[in-house]
């Protein structure tokens, strides 16, 4: 799979999780009504069906998407929660990209 279709794929996977945990937090912190409940466990469902997409071993995927998510769960945090990221912020998406990028580098077709 081309780095263009899995960085795709791992960040709609990102935007899934998190609108699957975004969403019983609202209702859960935020007394929003528990229809949300509905989309959010819609969300997360699409969330492990995106994960099965990946051409390579479950644990690596995890593992290399789990950059992504935190380079997501930042852009969420300035977009949604009007929060903006410190330069500490920056430095851990930074850290964890190229953290991802050595596992994705070192992983070897059907293993």
């Amino acid at each position: 799979m081309d780095l263009l279709k899995t960085s795709g794929l791992f960040l709609l996977t990102a935007l899934a999780e998190i609108v699957g945990c975004y969403l019983p937090y609202l209702w859960l912190r935020q007394d929003r009504p528990a229809w949300l409940l509905v989309p959010a466990a819609l969300s997360l469902s699409l969330f492990v069906w995106l994960l099965t997409l990946h051409p390579t071993g479950a644990g690596r995927v995890y593992a290399a998407y789990g950059g992504v998510y935190v380079a997501v769960a930042i852009l969420w945090l300035w977009a949604v929660d009007r929060v903006v990221p410190s330069a500490t912020d920056l430095l851990g998406v930074g850290l964890c990209l190229a953290g991802m990028a050595v596992i994705m580098a070192g992983a070897r077709p059907g293993a």
